[in-house]
């Protein structure tokens, strides 16, 4: 007979078992993106920003061309991270640049979860590769766009029916909680909803200011 435990699957992400890679976020890539819009996509990437600081999370920014082309990363994202040195490169495949290896193999997690612009060359790229090689990759879905919806599904499901798992901005951030019971951080999460969560922040910013209301009470 099965029994049931009340702990937490290992499929699950933790602050400390992952490396979050953020793939060319920059206005050259955005402007030709069209999967989604410019303000979602910016408010998706500051939310997972914020999350993976605020939550210690390994984290590494890459960049192509930076100078040349594709101009700088968003401020969104490099706002949460002051002084975090941007890895550059000339590769699309981010997993064929060795700088940016090196570091992988420096923070030397299992599993890799990846966010950028474009889903079916920046992201596709380094998920395949890093599968390849055995590491577990997860996609952040909304926090990923392309020139077309078709272009970020196809994408989305070759990574999928490679062994990718798919997630949102959202559920990033309510993963590294997971219980409201974890007071020390507790703030940081409502905190990150109230600013960049959407309708969701909404909700919290209502239930706080008319009710005093508080999530595990």
């Amino acid at each position: 007979m099965v029994q049931a435990t009340a702990t937490p699957g290992k499929g699950l992400l933790t602050p400390r078992d992952h490396t979050l890679i953020m793939i060319d976020f920059q206005s050259q890539m955005a402007f030709a993106t069209k999967s989604i819009d410019a303000v979602t996509l910016r408010n998706n990437a500051a939310l997972v920003s914020q999350a993976a600081a605020g939550f210690g999370v390994a984290t590494i920014l890459t960049t192509v061309a930076v100078d040349s082309f594709s101009g700088p990363m968003f401020e969104e994202i490099t706002a949460a991270f002051p002084g975090q040195v941007l890895l550059d490169r000339t590769s699309m495949n981010t997993w064929e640049d060795a700088a940016v290896i090196a570091r992988v193999n420096e923070i030397g997690k299992p599993r890799i979860v990846l966010a950028g612009l474009w889903t079916g060359v920046c992201i596709v790229g380094p998920a395949l590769s890093a599968l390849d090689q055995g590491f577990e990759v997860f996609v952040i879905a909304d926090a990923c766009g392309d020139i077309s919806d078709e272009a970020h599904e196809r994408a989305m499901q070759r990574m999928i029916q490679a062994g990718a798992r798919p997630m949102t901005s959202l559920q990033y951030l309510l993963e590294l909680q997971r219980d409201w019971a974890r007071t020390e951080t507790y703030e940081l999460t409502t905190g990150i909803g109230k600013k960049v969560g959407g309708a969701y922040g909404l909700g919290i910013t209502y239930a706080k200011t008319m009710f005093g209301a508080q999530e595990g009470h």
